[in-house]
Order: structure tokens, then C-alpha cells, then sequence
């Protein structure tokens, strides 16, 4: 039997639509506590599966009937119940979120009036909004999006769109693995054009620090007072270099007074002397402005738009991008009126592309096709 049709609505309407509500519900709540874990040891590059659930302050092994989604969070009023510690609300939040997601999912996919209805695209959508939400609380926190989620999320998406071919309304589920791969080839595509043509365009910035702010240079990023660089968002072509004016320079075996450092993929400069990066461990410099390679995007929102587009297609991907374009610019006037970062502060781009995905599956499909007919 093919999948279409054993996630059709018809095949599982021996139950109440609403008992289905309350099952989609349910479940999207599980998911979210999973999410809580990879949210917070992803990026830590910790396993997801060990050790099991755990207070990050005392190690106390959560026993399952203390892991219930929102329901534990509530009845210990965000607390550890072995030590007592505060647990952040993220964790409530996320699981009734992804509880909202899927239900919404259900509501919309599997509702008799929508003109494809199906348990499976219900699913498949919840999924996926699971992986936007997993990706847009790690964005915010370090300005990352894993792999697993980028490119696990554009082969998931990619098989996705095999399996059921009405994720892209397709009549053959070879038809809907070409409009997977479409929507995730243009969705990445369009980012790295934009991303090639920022650099060109915006290719430094120049970052004021207070005078002798000291900045460590470890094997894998630069680690400025506010924040920690990963040298792979930095170092996108051969010619990216991190320069600045050092009052002092520290090396494992020796130092440097007043000297201008130059660091790139393959070389280190200090003044006129040339350096293997890869054999210097460690580096410290003390200095009140280092100028950095930039990007108008991360090659993690490369990524992160392919798995999108497998998803949506290839309209929606033109969708996303638009929409996420408008909703950053106003989020960040927004922030700036407010005071709350500065015109060269760096934005995690990772939620307005999530956002404006979630508008694509619930209405911006009408508003793109009344704009562009096809």
C-alpha cells in the first residue's frame, strides 16, 4: 500500500478527529522535550542519547515519572526537586511550543476542508516545524546551526518528498523526490549567491573593543569578551584574514610588543615574520580594535535553507527568503530603536528564516501564488 495512503485521513477516521487533536498534541510535547536535549547539548557537541536526562547542576538522573513534559515543569515550579536549582523556562516553553506545532499541524493537514488532507503530511509538517524550533533556540544562544539538523534536515526532506508526494501536491513519488531536490537546491543556492555577494560587498568589520581587551586565539576560534568565533564563519575564502594592531602578543614559546597581526587560513603574520597557524596552539593579544572577515550570512544558513526547501519546494524557499529578508529588517530596527544592539551587531538569521517558513505552511502559499501566478 503506498504511503499516501496509509496516512490518509480516511484510514485513521474510525477515531474522533479531536482525539487526534489531543494525540498530536501529546506527542509534539514529547518531541519538545527531546528538542530541550538537543538544544542544549548539540552545541556542546555532547550526545543526545547518553547519559540519560540529568540536572545540569547537581547530576541528579531524572527518573522518567520526573520527566513528563510540562507537566513536571510545573508541578516543581521550575525547579531541580533533588537540589533545589532554578530550571530555565526554555524547557516549558519548547515542549508546549512543539505541543502548539503539531497540534496546529493536525488542525490544518488533517482537517477534512483542506484540500489535500492526510495524517502523514500533518506529520511530516510537525517534524519539520520540530527541526525549525530545535534550530532557532540553538541560532539565538550561539549563532550555530548543527549539521544534524541542516543536513540531516535536507536528506530527511529530500526522502520525505519521495515517500509523499503530496508534500509537494506531486502525482508520482518520483515527481515529488525532483521537487524535493528542487526546492532544496534552489533554497541553498539562492542563500550562497546572497552570501558570496555580501562578502564582496561587506566584506569587514571593524570591531571597537575597550582598550587592552585581551583576545585568545585558540586551534578552533577567536574568543572575543562577548562572544567565541568559530574560524569556520570566519575563513570563507583564502583571502579572509583577521587583522589587528597588537599592544602585546602571546605565544606559548615567546611575545611581542606593538606588533600587527595578520591571521589567516594558512598564514600568520606578525609584522614581517610568517607563522604556521597550525603550529601555534594558542594565542593571546591585547588590543582596542581587531577587524573581521564577514559574511552577509553564515554557511550554516546555507544549509539550514536547503533543508528548507526539501521540505516546502522550491516556491516556498523564494518565500522564505523574502519574508525572512522583511521580518529581520524589522526585528532589527526594532532592537536598534530600543537600544538593545548596535547597527553592526551580529544577528542569528536562523529564526527569521524558521518564521517565515511557518507563515509559507500556514497561508503564504495563497499570498505567493496571488502575487507570482504561475
Amino acid at each position: 500500500m503506498a504511503v499516501d495512503g496509509i496516512f490518509s485521513t480516511h484510514s485513521w477516521s474510525l477515531m474522533p478527529f479531536h482525539f487526534w487533536s489531543l494525540v498530536f498534541f501529546t506527542f509534539g510535547c514529547l518531541i519538545g522535550s527531546f528538542l530541550n536535549v538537543c538544544i542544549y547539548r548539540m552545541p556542546r557537541d555532547m550526545s543526545v542519547v547518553s547519559p540519560p536526562s540529568h540536572c545540569p547542576h547537581c547530576k541528579y538522573a531524572i527518573p522518567f515519572y520526573l520527566n513528563l513534559p510540562l507537566v513536571t515543569w510545573l508541578s516543581l515550579k521550575g525547579r531541580c526537586r533533588n537540589c533545589g536549582a532554578p530550571i530555565s523556562p526554555r524547557y516549558f516553553i519548547v515542549e508546549l511550543v512543539t505541543g502548539v506545532a503539531f497540534l496546529s499541524c493536525w488542525l490544518t493537514f488533517g482537517n477534512p476542508a483542506h484540500p489535500l488532507p492526510s495524517l502523514g503530511l500533518a506529520l511530516v509538517y510537525g517534524v519539520f516545524l520540530a527541526g525549525l524550533i530545535c534550530a532557532s533556540f540553538i541560532d539565538f544562544e550561539h549563532f550555530i546551526i548543527p549539521d544534524e539538523i541542516t543536513l540531516g534536515g535536507m536528506v530527511a526532506g529530500i526522502a520525505a518528498s519521495f515517500l509523499l508526494p503530496s508534500l509537494h501536491a506531486a502525482g508520482s513519488h518520483g515527481e515529488g523526490l525532483v521537487q524535493g531536490l528542487w526546492g532544496a537546491g534552489v533554497g541553498a543556492g539562492l542563500v550562497y549567491a546572497i552570501l558570496r555577494l555580501g562578502k564582496l560587498l561587506f566584506g569587514r568589520q571593524r570591531v571597537k573593543l575597550p582598550p587592552d581587551t585581551r583576545i585568545v586565539f585558540t586551534e578552533t576560534a577567536v574568543c572575543l569578551p562577548d562572544q567565541v568565533i568559530p574560524y569556520e564563519d570566519l575563513f570563507y575564502r583564502p583571502s579572509d584574514a583577521i587583522v589587528l594592531r597588537a599592544r602585546t602578543l602571546e605565544l606559548v614559546d615567546r611575545s611581542y610588543k606593538d606588533v600587527r597581526v595578520r591571521l589567516s587560513v594558512g598564514s600568520l603574520l606578525i609584522d614581517e615574520e610568517k607563522i604556521n597557524p597550525a603550529e601555534v596552539a594558542c594565542l593571546e593579544a591585547v588590543t582596542g580594535e581587531i577587524i573581521l572577515p564577514r559574511e552577509a550570512m553564515g554557511f550554516g544558513d546555507v544549509k539550514f535553507m536547503g533543508a528548507i526547501g526539501a521540505f516546502i519546494g522550491w516556491q516556498g524557499a523564494v518565500y522564505t527568503l523574502m519574508a525572512s529578508s522583511l521580518i529581520g529588517a524589522a526585528a532589527g530596527m526594532i532592537l536598534i530603536v530600543f537600544r538593545r544592539r548596535e547597527w553592526s551587531s551580529r544577528m542569528p538569521y536562523g529564526p527569521y528564516l524558521a518564521l517565515a517558513a511557518l507563515l509559507w505552511l500556514f497561508g503564504g502559499q495563497k499570498l505567493f501564488r496571488a502575487l507570482f501566478p504561475m
